[in-house]
């Protein structure tokens, strides 16, 4: 198989080896209902365009049963109305914003949404760190950036912070320096940078190159090893909330950890546990499905209900989202380490 292209492609690779692992273990264990697995994987490239094509495809030629991705939302979006009219469930692995779903009753994802991920972040810098002010600086090309940024300001606001700058960016820029100059003279505690690892890398290394020196704070679009190879010691401090930690000494995360290492080689990132999730959810609902027809597997799907997986205990809620906690990550030495776990508001 070709390698994945485009500017977030470790996303994608990761979510792939997820979820070949997955079906390899499923097929292994006897498949679904005598039949086996078998997953066909379109490089979408990263463009919306490219992944309206790919699923076009997917469902008018390949006449699959059922479709695992995309990994982000700008390009879930763009899928989401063609799964929907063709009555074919997908499930996104790691698609956080919160119209993914809304496009109709065949759409579903097995992470967190943005307005909890973007809650549990304005909580951690207003109660753990105990912050007052906050700059912003977003990706005003990204849904999921610009989704993140809003929520966090009306959180952190509602939790007596004040937002003393608000910058954008659009992803592809490679210079953040006048953004980040304006930022200074505010002197933010803290600067929520809610983008993808490509961007956020460069802009730590410029946020310290101008001696600043508050903590950069962001969102799951950050989990990927290139981050560090990108930012460095920069990122050192910072801290960005994810689906899951490979600290999480739990027997079916250290499991999957052993043989993910056995098949790749090294150890998986939450993409990498999200594709394997959607996977095991996906086959879990077909094997309690009437019969493999997309509408059976869309109502086993929606019945889903503390589905132990590898991020949590899962449950498929009525906007076929699904309820977990949430992890904030600390940045150690270019190691990424548990800080702690926060639980959705009851």
């Amino acid at each position: 198989m070709g390698s994945l292209t485009g500017t977030e492609a470790t996303f994608g690779t990761s979510t792939r080896d997820g979820i070949d692992l997955a079906i390899k273990q499923i097929n292994a264990a006897g498949g679904i209902k005598g039949k086996k697995m078998r997953v066909i994987v379109i490089d979408d490239q990263g463009k919306s365009e490219e992944a309206a094509t790919a699923v076009t495809k997917l469902i008018t030629q390949d006449k699959v049963s059922a479709i695992l991705g995309e990994v982000g939302s700008t390009r879930s979006l763009a899928m989401a109305p063609i799964a929907q009219g063709h009555h074919v469930p997908m499930i996104t692995p790691s698609s956080t914003a919160v119209e993914v779903t809304q496009k109709g009753d065949f759409i579903f994802r097995v992470c967190f949404i943005d307005p909890f991920q973007g809650w549990a972040m304005a909580q951690f810098a207003a109660k753990t760190l105990k912050v007052k002010k906050a700059a912003i600086l977003r990706d005003v090309k990204s849904d999921y950036s610009v989704g993140l940024a809003n929520i966090f300001t009306e959180i952190f606001k509602k939790l007596g912070g004040e937002i003393v700058m608000d910058q954008s960016y659009s992803g592809g820029d490679a210079d953040f320096k006048s953004q980040l100059t304006s930022i200074k003279t505010k002197n933010p505690d803290v600067i929520y940078v809610p983008g993808y690892y490509t961007e956020v890398g460069l802009i730590a290394r410029q946020t310290r190159e101008l001696g600043i020196k508050a903590p950069l704070i962001g969102g799951d679009g950050w989990d990927s090893a290139k981050l560090t190879e990108i930012g460095g010691p920069a990122l050192d401090g910072s801290f960005f909330s994810n689906h899951y930690t490979p600290d999480d000494k739990s027997a079916i995360v250290q499991k999957f950890i052993t043989d993910f290492k056995k098949d790749f080689n090294q150890v998986p990132d939450g993409l990498a546990a999200m594709g394997y999730d959607a996977a095991i959810v996906l086959a879990d609902a077909m094997k309690r499905a009437k019969s493999l027809s997309g509408d059976d597997i869309r109502s086993a799907l929606a019945e889903t209900k503390d589905y132990q997986a590898v991020t949590g205990k899962i449950t498929i809620d009525k906007n076929r989202d699904a309820s977990k906690a949430a992890v904030v990550i600390e940045i150690k030495g270019g190691k990424f380490v548990l800080k702690e776990t926060i639980n959705p508001p009851k």
